[in-house]
């Protein structure tokens, strides 16, 4: 655990570097059922457990890039095409015994409340953000999918490794909701998460396309504001219709879909009805 914040951005990676990427319990149970089976496991069962955990996702991806070969002159960009690459043996090497979220956070019962809220919110980032990109016909919709879903990864992590901070940050913005989050980050990290998020991805090599997808200083390209739109209409949404920054978001959402606002609102209702948060 973190106790203390890391004084620097580069003192915050090393520190979340050195902790191993925890997965959820449920994901832990349902890999030791595949692993009995192993044999009859494909990459695409696997895949799609991980579409249902964001930090399984992460994990895969991350061991993925330490075991790319530097004579490999391609890179896998989604976690399917990174456990096409990897096999399952070598998946369940590295996930079989993955530390879970409930026993990490067993004494923070908070902080387990607060890291599913970021998850219920993820989840729900990416399914508007394949619904948008379904709509514009855009080719990659599976990473945009998979960008949306991790867009918040480093929120998430520090839920996991440092509970007190995460808990204080969020303390002091229920005493007083006009703190905005960046402001708030900076007073008790000493960093952005957004700053670091790019940072880890370096660090831990991830799919340059992922990167880039997660960017907020290549929002200019449809497919990055694609996932930028559907992660802020998630995070102003997720507390009910009354948000301020919501007319702006769907003026936004429109400009990208070409639709009009109300457009927008239908879509959205629309892509909502269709899904379902999964059970933590």
């Amino acid at each position: 655990m973190i106790a203390l914040s890391p004084l620097s951005l580069q003192g915050w990676v090393r520190a979340i570097d050195e902790a191993d990427i925890p997965i959820l319990e449920r994901s832990a149970l349902a890999i030791a059922a595949l692993q009995a089976d192993e044999d009859n496991v494909s990459a695409r069962e696997i895949a799609e457990l991980a579409q249902e955990d964001p930090l399984l996702s992460l994990r895969i991806l991350a061991h993925a890039a330490r075991r790319r070969s530097s004579r490999m002159s391609s890179q896998a960009e989604t976690v399917t095409a990174c456990l096409l690459m990897m096999g399952t043996s070598a998946f369940f090497n590295a996930c079989g015994q993955a530390p879970t979220v409930e026993s990490r956070l067993a004494d923070f019962p908070g902080a387990l409340d607060g890291l599913r809220r970021v998850l219920d919110r993820s989840h729900r980032a990416a399914r508007l953000a394949i619904g948008f990109a379904m709509h514009r016909q855009d080719t990659d919709a599976e990473v945009i999918h998979e960008a949306a879903l991790l867009h918040d990864f480093a929120e998430v992590l520090l839920w996991c490794h440092a509970p007190q901070l995460a808990l204080e940050m969020r303390s002091r913005q229920r005493a007083d909701p006009t703190l905005r989050s960046a402001q708030v980050q900076r007073e008790v990290l000493h960093i952005e998460l957004s700053d670091l998020e790019q940072a880890l991805m370096r660090a831990w090599q991830l799919p340059e396309l992922l990167r880039e997808l997660t960017d907020p200083h290549l929002s200019a390209q449809a497919r990055v504001r694609n996932v930028m739109l559907a992660t802020a209409l998630a995070r102003h949404s997720q507390n009910g219709w009354n948000n301020a920054a919501l007319p702006d978001d769907f003026e936004a959402i429109g400009k990208l879909l070409n639709l009009s606002p109300l457009a927008v609102r239908s879509l959205v209702r629309d892509i909502d009805l269709t899904t379902e948060d999964p059970a933590y």
